[in-house]
């Protein structure tokens, strides 16, 4: 056993989809997560400690913990979400610096963040109609610039593409009225999604972690399938075991059949489709889960979620994904 297999990762967000997965992925693979909790006696760190990880207490408003609990890590995985109920975006932003100046000041060497599909790219189109979505495309430009500036010895940046976890019936994005209601958005059916599964943002965060020099500086698009919504609906058909249609709603029958207002961002992708592809990941030798295949693991054909040891929090996001929480 190498000195370096017995050093911790600190795991920002560990009780959520994303950081949990990592958590999860590094364990696998036999590397020690210190898992960053603000409270450890709740459930959900209860079950990331179950896991095998070291449970930390601190708080991403609280520079000074976070620094404590980056001491002696030889990297930090980094993931945050606006905060909806107070300061919104802004609240993000200073979560992700404190963790970054709170890595630097620990002497952490390496550093890997998950942002968003596009993020940096979107500045020509984040305009007129969508232009109430560009504080949430500026702070996850931001935190990557304050990544790359950082002076880390090694960071890398992924790129998730919209959540396949956005399809669970539990979830109520995309089934607000449940399965026997239909699919409910307003993607047109021929609009194609950049797919990817939450447990392969943590195989790939895992792996920059454990070859920090080979992913060291990519900017990953990840996605592990890239289809229509026709697509996709006839896989939730099979999978699920009912009959299934991609929709060509208006914004007010979205409404009246009670899509959530996140439903409203998703959008967007008609007319700018994110540039995740599964091409960018296979290059770097990682493996990926089809949407095919995630729909047979996660879903049973009576419409309920199946097995996932990647649902340890609610779904939220504009579109890439779900709330991560410390």
């Amino acid at each position: 056993m190498t000195t370096q297999s017995v050093v911790p990762v600190l795991v920002a967000g560990a009780t959520g989809r994303q950081g949990g997965a990592t958590a999860r992925a590094l364990i696998a693979a036999g590397i020690p997560v210190r898992a960053l909790v603000r409270d450890p006696a709740t459930d959900r760190a209860k079950a990331v400690e179950a896991l095998g990880a070291e449970l930390i207490t601190g708080d991403l408003d609280d520079p000074g913990s976070v620094r404590r609990a980056a001491e002696g890590a030889r990297a930090v995985f980094s993931v945050q979400m606006p905060d909806m109920d107070g300061r919104g975006f802004d609240g993000e932003v200073a979560q992700a610096v404190n963790l970054i100046e709170g890595a630097r000041a620990a002497g952490v060497p390496q550093f890997v963040h998950t942002s968003v599909s596009g993020a940096g790219q979107h500045v020509s189109w984040v305009k007129d109609q969508w232009a109430w979505m560009e504080p949430y495309y500026s702070a996850k430009a931001g935190i990557q610039d304050r990544v790359r500036e950082a002076g880390f010895t090694h960071w890398t940046l992924i790129k998730p593409g919209f959540f396949m976890e956005n399809f669970l019936p539990s979830a109520r994005i995309m089934f607000p009225r449940g399965v026997e209601g239909g699919l409910v958005t307003l993607l047109k059916p021929a609009t194609r999604l950049s797919l990817v599964a939450v447990a392969d943002i943590g195989t790939a965060a895992a792996a920059a972690i454990a070859e920090p020099e080979r992913l060291d500086r990519v900017e990953l698009e990840l996605a592990g399938d890239f289809l229509s919504m026709t697509d996709i609906a006839a896989i939730l058909s099979r999978a699920l075991g009912v009959e299934l249609a991609a929709p060509d709603m208006t914004g007010e029958e979205a409404t009246v059949a009670g899509m959530p207002d996140m439903g409203f961002a998703q959008a967007c992708i008609n007319e700018e489709p994110q540039p995740a592809r599964p091409g960018f990941a296979k290059d770097l030798g990682l493996p990926l889960t089809t949407f095919e295949r995630w729909a047979r693991d996660q879903l049973r054909g009576d419409g309920q979620q199946g097995t996932s040891s990647g649902d340890l929090s609610a779904a939220d996001a504009p579109h890439e994904g779900t709330r991560e929480s410390g």
